[in-house]
């Protein structure tokens, strides 16, 4: 394989899993939670986090640091319908560091393969992504994200306006595109899970929720244990997608504006209002009514039949090394770990 084939992989699979980052993340503001990466898994506790990736000599390489929430540093960041998107803002940070980490190392599986070794720097260390392709990766993804979900379900939808004169009121109208919406996203779930590298992902998601479950059970974290636990998890990041689906159905019904142009824009101004929203949804609902939370996490657990494949053992192991590193460098700073 050439080096632009190889960095042409590379920059698909990267794009891929940003855009699913949110997905293969927790949703809420775990004490104990996780990301699926590229041959690996990101565990975090309430201050540390560790990444653990298997390189295809077998080798496990890591990556871990000591992390504080948003809360701590600014107590601003801890506001009702701020803190929801302080604490996605630091997860989506966090898990663009830990894919960047296990993309550099499959990068090295590439040469591996050839023959050639892993690429390495004078002083001994991996050498990472060219910083242009990863700022050109995140623009591309940020760009593919508003074509996919907001231009096109507006256009679709303005279409069927157009032609049928149905949807005249701003709730059908914002139905319709939300329907649109959610179907364009789970057709691309579908067609990216056909994917070897995205299915292998989604096997380390699936080994990621064992582990995660096997921890909460107070069982021994083994490969044993975590094997026997379900890969379908309600903190998952799956429920919080959905529900800001259905809130941004809500909020663009309640917009005043008329015209594509306005439309468009304000779908796109409105983004960190429809997070901040679910975020606080999704929190209330945990709290405060059982009942509540069934319905809301039911469809994320629905979309988990996508989004997450049963791992083998070899999997499950790099799991658990990611937790035992989060959880080690946890108790170094003196942390407390609490089951969520």
């Amino acid at each position: 394989m050439t080096v632009l084939q190889t960095r042409l992989r590379q920059f698909v699979n990267a794009a891929a899993h940003l855009q699913l980052m949110p997905v293969l993340s927790s949703g809420d503001d775990p004490l104990i939670g996780g990301q699926a990466v590229i041959e690996g898994v990101m565990m975090r506790t309430p201050h540390s986090y560790c990444t653990a990736v298997r390189r295809p000599n077998g080798e496990v390489v890591t990556d871990e640091s000591p992390i504080s929430r948003p809360s701590e540093r600014r107590k601003i960041w801890g506001w009702f319908g701020v803190r929801g998107l302080a604490t996605l803002g630091q997860a989506l940070k966090l898990g663009f560091k830990a894919l960047q980490f296990s993309a550099v190392n499959s990068i090295d599986e590439e040469k591996e393969k050839a023959g050639k070794g892993p690429t390495e720097k004078a002083d001994g260390k991996t050498a990472e992504i060219p910083g242009w392709m990863m700022a050109l990766n995140i623009a591309f993804s940020i760009g593919f994200f508003i074509f996919l979900y907001k231009f096109v379900p507006l256009v679709a939808t303005t279409q069927i306006q157009e032609v049928t004169g149905w949807l005249q009121g701003n709730f059908g109208f914002s139905l319709i595109d939300g329907v649109i919406r959610l179907a364009i996203f789970l057709t691309f779930l579908t067609l990216v899970s056909r994917m070897n590298d995205i299915r292998r992902v989604f096997e380390y998601h699936g080994a990621e929720h064992k582990v995660v479950f096997n921890y909460e059970s107070g069982k021994p974290v083994e490969v044993r244990n975590a094997q026997g636990c379900s890969r379908f998890h309600p903190r998952c990041g799956t429920s919080f997608l959905m529900v800001v689906m259905i809130v941004s159905i809500a909020a663009y019904a309640l917009l005043p504006f008329e015209g594509f142009a306005l439309q468009f824009l304000s779908r796109i101004v409105m983004l960190p209002v429809i997070a901040g929203v679910s975020y606080e949804v999704i929190r209330f609902a945990s709290r405060h009514g059982n009942l509540v939370m069934v319905w809301l996490v039911a469809p994320g657990l629905w979309l988990q039949r996508i989004t997450t494949k049963d791992p083998s053992d070899d999997q499950v192991e790099i799991a658990i090394h990611a937790l035992n590193g989060a959880m080690d460098l946890e108790r170094r700073q003196g942390g407390e770990l609490i089951v969520a």
